[in-house]
């Protein structure tokens, strides 16, 4: 496999290790969803409906100074109510978070969480006792391998796919917008 362009993973810190290690050009984008759980529970219960709309505001932001303005106001928030830890928490790997700006704005909503490969992979771990009944590997193999193609038809397309190649030859992006280079004309 050549060396992807971008990785998208949790908070898992082995995952950046092995990355630096194995494709160290690879980008780095961490997984909103989990943040977003991550900084929830450090707060209370009853302000996480208060937090949540706010989060969202952050990942979902237009412009990566829009993102920034909004999690600062976030942090300022959590200071004045003492909830220093999830300030800290959304501010750990800020880098991370926001590293989708920087290809085209129709692949944002894929970029930004990985529960797109998570999710058909929810209702396997939920049949796995079933298939550990199976007295044959073979076919508990074969009911998971079907399931996964059932699922599959529910997946999401890609946007805009036929700018995959610009993304592969490197073109930059600046808040989803490509950018042209010193002399040459996107």
């Amino acid at each position: 496999m050549n060396a992807p362009r971008l990785v998208i993973g949790d908070g898992h810190l082995g995952i950046w290790g092995a990355l630096r290690n194995v494709w160290p050009e690879a980008e780095e984008q961490r997984c909103w969803n989990h943040k977003v759980l991550n900084v929830l529970e450090q707060l209370p219960r009853r302000q996480q409906a208060v937090a949540k709309p706010m989060l969202r505001a952050i990942a979902y932001a237009p412009t990566r100074a829009e993102a920034e303005r909004k999690r600062k106001a976030f942090e300022a928030w959590c200071h004045r109510h003492g909830y220093g830890k999830a300030a800290e928490t959304m501010g750990r790997d800020w880098e991370r978070m926001v590293t989708f700006y920087r290809y085209p704005k129709e692949h944002w909503r894929h970029l930004r969480t990985t529960n797109v490969v998570e999710s058909p992979f929810a209702a396997l771990r939920l049949r796995t006792d079933a298939a550990k009944r199976f007295k044959k590997v073979e076919r508990a193999t074969a009911v998971i391998w079907k399931m996964l193609m059932v699922a599959q038809t529910r997946f999401r397309r890609l946007s805009a796919p036929e700018l995959l190649a610009k993304v592969y030859a490197g073109a930059r992006y600046e808040d989803g917008i490509e950018v042209a280079e010193r002399g040459v004309a996107a």
